[in-house]
């Protein structure tokens, strides 16, 4: 696996960059929600000025996308109350909380209302944990057709998946142990979004490194996976949400 030698950062025309070198042959360049933070994974041998001449090259394309990710919708902090905004599979829900004896619950009522049903007093908290646990249900019971789908096709069997809140990933995963990370928040997206993440992730398996044989693997699985990538970068933001 490709492993960082240094990272630091630089400051371009008053924009920060970071920079992480690593034994890779060519600069990649990426610009990242939901700040637009700057970075750029360039070879052991590529000094800041290199770094700096590279980011001024591409300066126009950085600043358009800076400028898209300021124009993203982004929710603020969800305080579990009837009227709020929640979204389920890409689709936006309002949310109607009801307060009744009983466990705690939650069911989309038609295809507007999102129902959370708890006892009466329940706090923010364990509101947005009942929402939670019912996100990972909906996440988990989607991935058994998705790897009969998929394991076939890129050819490695996933030993197991985890599914956690991730701040910075929207997957992760461990190729010696076969295990795969997905975020949580990933039930918030559209479905394909999901799909996305758990290929990319499969591919991972047998390419650790985003290089050009990862990329071509990609190409060959799922040729739209980058309207894929750009569908999930594109759909609302939660209140402290990262890309991918």
């Amino acid at each position: 696996m490709t492993t960082d030698v240094d990272g630091r950062r630089i400051d371009v025309r008053g924009m920060r960059v970071e920079v992480v070198r690593k034994n890779i042959k060519h600069l990649h360049l990426g610009v990242y929600p939901p700040q637009g933070r700057v970075r750029v994974a360039a070879p052991s041998y590529v000094d800041d000025e290199a770094v700096r001449l590279a980011v001024i090259a591409r300066l126009g394309w950085i600043r358009r996308r800076q400028a898209e990710f300021g124009r993203q919708h982004r929710q603020s902090r969800r305080e579990m109350v009837s009227g709020e905004s929640h979204y389920v599979d890409g689709r936006r829900y309002r949310l109607a909380v009801v307060e009744q004896d009983g466990p705690p619950a939650l069911h989309l009522r038609n295809r507007t209302t999102l129902e959370l049903q708890v006892r009466p007093g329940t706090g923010r908290d364990a509101r947005e944990a009942v929402l939670y646990r019912w996100y990972r249900r909906r996440l988990r019971g989607r991935l058994p057709a998705l790897l009969a789908a998929w394991e076939p096709r890129v050819g490695v069997p996933v030993a197991e998946i985890r599914i956690r809140r991730m701040k910075t990933r929207w997957g992760t995963c461990n190729p010696d142990a076969r295990r795969i990370w997905l975020n949580l928040e990933l039930a918030r997206k559209p479905a394909s979004c999901l799909e996305y993440i758990l290929v990319h992730e499969m591919v991972h398996l047998i390419e650790p490194r985003h290089n050009d044989r990862f990329r071509e693997l990609l190409d060959n699985l799922m040729p739209r996976w980058r309207a894929h990538r750009d569908e999930l970068n594109q759909a609302p933001l939660a209140h402290e949400e990262w890309t991918y």
